[in-house]
Formats: C-alpha cells, sequence, structure tokens
C-alpha cells in the first residue's frame, strides 16, 4: 500500500531493536553536558528520528521518501501530543538548515526540551513490547 507518504511493510524485529539501541546510546551522550550544545542537539535529535522511525516500523511501515514523516506519524503511532511532535519537527528544520546551508542556531532551552521529549517518546516506544509480525 502506498500512501505517497508512507509505505507499508511487515516490521521487523532486529531492525526494531537496532533503532532502540541506537536512539539509547545517543540519547545518553546527549546528556553529556560536557560535549557542545550543537553536538548535544544533534545526538538528541537523531535519537528522536530512530525512535520516531521505530514506532512507524513497529506499526508496519516505511516512509516512503521523507525523513519528516516520521515525527508527523508519532500522534498515531505513540499518541503524542501535538505539541511534542512539532517539537521534534522544528528540530528536523533546524537540522535541515545545519545541513544544507551549515547553520545551526540552537539554545540550551532548545536542547532540554528535545531530550525530555525524545525521553517520553523512548518510554512510549519501549512500551510497544516486541514487534508482532503481521500477514
Amino acid at each position: 500500500m502506498k500512501t505517497g507518504l508512507l509505505n507499508l511493510e511487515p516490521p521487523d524485529q532486529e531492525e526494531f531493536d537496532g533503532l532502540l539501541r541506537s536512539a539509547r546510546t545517543r540519547l545518553n551522550d546527549a546528556l553529556k553536558t560536557e560535549l557542545a550544545l550543537e553536538s548535544r542537539f544533534t545526538l538528541a535529535y537523531d535519537a528522536g528520528h530512530s525512535l520516531a522511525l521505530a514506532a512507524l516500523r513497529w506499526h508496519g511501515y516505511r516512509p516512503a521518501k521523507k525523513r519528516y514523516i516520521v515525527f508527523q506519524t508519532l500522534e498515531p503511532t505513540l499518541r503524542l501530543e501535538n505539541s511534542k511532535w512539532r517539537l521534534l519537527d522544528l528540530c528536523h528544520n533546524k537540522r535541515n538548515v545545519a545541513e544544507y546551508e551549515g547553520h545551526l542556531e540552537v539554545d540550551e532551552r532548545l536542547v532540554s526540551d528535545l531530550i525530555a521529549v525524545t525521553e517520553e517518546v523512548l518510554r512510549r516506544v519501549e512500551r510497544l513490547g516486541p514487534v508482532v509480525p503481521r500477514g
């Protein structure tokens, strides 16, 4: 099934576990205040993206083209409030500016908020439990 933004694809436990493992490592590193703020932002953003992708994959979907769609699916996949997934989406836009224009503007408050939302997403993804094959 193609919606244009999502493709239906059976979930895979190994992929799910790998995304979770990667997110935990990055989130743990994002908490290290001795790192540069920009590095902490990037680590927390990457952790959030891995977790959002894990939630989407658990439900049997994969993004077709656009990276940002994983954040916009957090309401239906994890029942995450709009304000929280929108923060992740805002961070995605900041990440893109940094990636493609070489300018990253973040402050301690944004990084702290990003980490807090990512920690909440982690808890919700962990509660999903093992992948259930669909067929």
